[in-house]
């Protein structure tokens, strides 16, 4: 009997110490949520913030967008999953996304948005994570979304600026000890422009961001739509940016987690920008975009508000019809999970003037810009604006002559300044010299050049001015020393007919007898000839070396007739001191392989050119004998 009542007593214990136990554990506090890797530990905000750990499929979500102009508007979601180590093409190392489906019927009826990107995702109330990436040809509004400790980890790694980076650092394949050769330049920067490999999958890609254009002719954006769609970015007609007289920033803004955000890389009466949606703000900080812009890392690019119009419906991919508004800071940071801006900051940025005179227009134009200043960016999206104003009243005719003036303006270096013309070409030789000029003064591995303003004039007439040699004589082909040879070219164009041209050319009194080669050319072969025979002239060994090359290639006139004859070499070049009269002696004993500076024998040739007003495009070869 003892026993029986020592075991009810044992079991009656037991089960008031589980019952006290469990309204002990009911009483607790419920643990936090634990913060995410990554040092976010002074930003993170349970209450503000939830971790991937706490999201649930089937749980209801929200996330905020514009879609017109009722403003920032709220769309109902579902979650429908949690993906660990997830990688959108393209994207940089390994990334987590939470998958949620619209169940708004305008989420469900437009689908895919471009413009959407950066739309902030919220469940139970607390951010989760920005719209950041779909899947090609989706039928259902399926999207996923970047973490919101993804995007707030944003911008503190140690990445260099790309914005004032050099050469030296980050090679763009141009060789700056190789003369100056502007279609190579434009080549290695097309190719190096843009760093990021094609975003576009057949399986998954980054929400499209419009590229905005205002002011661009239909033609100029045909071409450029292939060019920026493999960098997640779809070019749209939109509204025109902000004046770019109006430097001072605007001290209001209403960006908000769902508001319309733009990156204008260019402003004024030719306009492109970027346009994507803010996903949170943080004091002075704006997160946007949920992707990479470009990728670039540390930049300093200028950051506006943006206004939708609407949004477009479209079977290939729907967008927001966007106009650029007051700028109001400046995005310092592009990186995988997105872009940071600061309010407030303002970028710096390229005065860009562009006139132009067209045989087809009533008056001559002005194009006034604010031009992006980043080492990559400035001569692509300047090459752009270059013929979005000379295209503003359609293509050239196939008969043209472009007479053109530019001058760039430094504020650490000598400015450059050069005109030429070009004809039947486009404008091929325009863009190619202006686009690698500023590409390889913004790209230069001697130090950073602080472009000031860009200054561009065209006068664009009906006519073609090309012209081919018809035909070369001598008074004789054989000559002394001391005399003269008279020189009579005959040019010949489609429209002007045929041309004479004469000159006399002195023969020098100390010129050895022989057989001697002399050229009858256009620029062309003229440029190509100082670049054999003097090619310190055209290579850079420091900055102010690389503006005298510049001006040196730039300031070859089409418009002449060149005439050459190549003397014996004699004297030396050492580096870049030419000296052309040094006894045999002397340069034989300087030409020691032994010394530690470049020596080469200085070429000697007479020259004679005559303006033309053609642009000769071919070259004729003749022998003289000097006799004794």
């Amino acid at each position: 009997m003892l026993e029986l009542r020592q075991n009810f007593i044992l079991f009656y214990f037991c089960i008031v110490m589980v019952l006290a136990g469990a309204v002990y554990a009911a009483g607790q506090p419920k643990v936090a949520p634990a913060i995410p890797t990554g040092g976010l530990e002074d930003i993170w905000d349970s209450d503000r913030y939830i971790g991937l750990d706490e999201i649930k499929p089937g749980m209801e979500a929200y996330c905020l967008t514009e879609y017109g102009v009722a403003g920032i508007e709220k769309f109902s979601m579902e979650v429908v999953d949690v993906v660990r180590n997830i990688n959108p093409s393209s994207s940089p190392g390994s990334k987590d996304a939470i998958l949620v489906k619209g169940t708004d019927e305008r989420f469900m009826h437009t689908g895919p948005v471009a413009g959407c990107s950066g739309s902030p995702v919220y469940i139970d109330g607390r951010l989760a994570g920005a719209l950041a990436f779909t899947w090609t040809y989706a039928k259902d509004p399926l999207y996923g979304a970047t973490p919101i400790a993804e995007m707030l980890a944003v911008g503190r790694g140690d990445q260099a600026d790309i914005s004032t980076q050099q050469a030296g650092r980050v090679d763009l394949g141009i060789d700056f000890t190789a003369p100056i050769d502007f279609a190579e330049v434009e080549r290695q920067l097309s190719s190096s422009g843009f760093k990021i490999a094609n975003r576009k999958s057949q399986i998954l890609n980054h929400l499209p961001c419009p590229l905005v254009t205002s002011g661009l002719p239909a033609e100029v954006c045909d071409q450029l739509g292939p060019i920026v769609e493999p960098f997640g970015l779809m070019v749209v007609a939109g509204g025109a940016s902000a004046s770019p007289q109006n430097a001072a920033l605007s001290t209001q803004h209403e960006l908000a987690p769902g508001a319309a955000l733009a990156v204008p890389m260019v402003s004024g009466d030719i306009s492109m920008s970027t346009s994507g949606t803010v996903t949170e703000v943080v004091g002075d900080k704006i997160y946007a975009f949920g992707h990479f812009l470009l990728g670039y890392g540390k930049v300093n690019l200028p950051m506006a508000e943006a206004k939708i119009h609407t949004v477009v419906s479209n079977v290939a991919s729907s967008f927001k019809l966007t106009s650029v508004a007051e700028t109001v800071g400046a995005v310092t940071t592009d990186e995988a999970a997105g872009i940071i801006g600061q309010l407030g900051l303002q970028a710096k940025t390229i005065k860009l003037t562009i006139r132009v005179d067209r045989y087809n227009d009533t008056e001559k134009r002005q194009y006034n810009c604010r031009l992006v200043s980043n080492r990559l960016l400035t001569p692509f999206y300047l090459r752009m604006v270059i013929a979005g104003a000379a295209f503003q009243l359609g293509d050239l005719p196939a008969e043209h002559m472009i007479e053109y003036k530019v001058n760039i303006s430094n504020n650490n270096a000598e400015s450059i300044n050069f005109e030429n013309i070009s004809s039947g070409m486009g404008l091929n030789e325009v863009v190619t010299e202006c686009y690698s000029t500023i590409g390889l003064l913004m790209n230069n591995p001697y130090g950073v050049v602080d472009v000031e303003s860009i200054d561009i004039d065209m006068h664009i007439i009906p006519r073609s001015v090309v012209a081919h040699i018809w035909s070369v004589d001598f008074s004789d082909s054989k000559v002394r020393a001391g005399q003269s040879i008279e020189i009579n070219a005959v040019l010949e164009s489609v429209l002007a007919g045929k041309k004479q041209y004469k000159w006399d050319l002195e023969i020098p009194e100390d010129l050895v007898p022989g057989q001697y080669e002399l050229t009858i050319c256009g620029q062309r072969d003229y440029e190509q000839f100082l670049v054999k025979a003097v090619p310190h002239r055209f290579v850079a060994q420091n900055l102010p070396g690389l503006i005298e090359a510049l001006n040196n290639s730039l300031r070859i006139d089409r418009n002449k007739l060149y005439c050459l004859l190549a003397l014996p070499s004699g004297g030396v070049t050492i580096e870049t001191s030419e000296l052309p009269d040094l006894p045999a002696t002397r340069a034989l004993l300087m030409q020691d392989a032994k010394r530690a500076l470049r020596i080469r024998p200085y070429s000697h040739w007479l020259e004679k050119n005559l303006k033309t007003n053609a642009v000769v495009i071919d070259k004729k070869v003749l022998q003289i004998t000097v006799e004794k």
